[in-house]
């Protein structure tokens, strides 16, 4: 495979970077419902919430920080052109793909930030006072805070969903077409076509 038909390093290691995040925060959000449940239960202490709440906020402005790194070098870096095989539909469907990734990659963060900005509750950083997360200058009701907190939840299952599109049509192009899409993103393999 010539190296124009493969990803840059930049755009691989932040590729997988920014994928396992996003996945990982997926879980660690229902686990940190799971805390928050636990305080109410009595099995768990308000700091221990505050601690599950602040790190996913820090990871979350991390990955944000991050698909902004990877937006700006994907719109000044050329990309890998698609196979030459693949169908107009597949192509627009890939685009789409694509697109929706970053605009989820970007938006969950802020959606988290807002459902944050909206809420009582300090928004530290890691558990440090000293790191307070600036407000965004959003409502300050129950009301406000509940439809971003629901809105930034259900961005999880859009994750996943497009997570599995991703997947399925990534392993249909290696071993359904033959045409090697994933040694693109993936430096260890090698493919034979370029």
């Amino acid at each position: 495979m010539n190296p124009t038909s493969r990803y840059s390093h930049i755009a691989i290691t932040l590729h997988w970077v920014i994928a396992i995040l996003l996945v990982g925060m997926v879980f660690y959000g229902w686990y940190m419902e799971g805390v928050r449940d636990a305080l109410f239960a009595g099995d768990a202490t308000l700091e221990d919430v505050r601690s599950v709440y602040n790190t996913h906020k820090t990871v979350g402005l991390v990955i944000l920080v991050l698909s902004l790194g990877r937006l700006a070098w994907r719109l000044t870096h050329p990309v890998p052109a698609m196979p030459e095989g693949m169908k107009p539909w597949e192509r627009m469907a890939a685009h789409a793909t694509h697109w929706t990734f970053y605009a989820i990659m970007i938006g969950m963060p802020i959606g988290g930030w807002v459902a944050a900005s909206s809420s009582e509750e300090p928004s530290w950083l890691l558990n440090n006072p000293d790191l307070v997360l600036p407000r965004l200058p959003v409502p300050q009701s129950e009301g406000f805070h509940e439809l971003a907190g629901s809105a930034h939840g259900a961005g999880g299952w859009v994750i996943l969903i497009l997570l599995g599109l991703h997947v399925a049509a990534a392993l249909k192009h290696q071993f359904l077409d033959g045409d090697n899409l994933l040694a693109r993103m993936l430096p260890f393999l090698k493919g034979s076509k370029g």
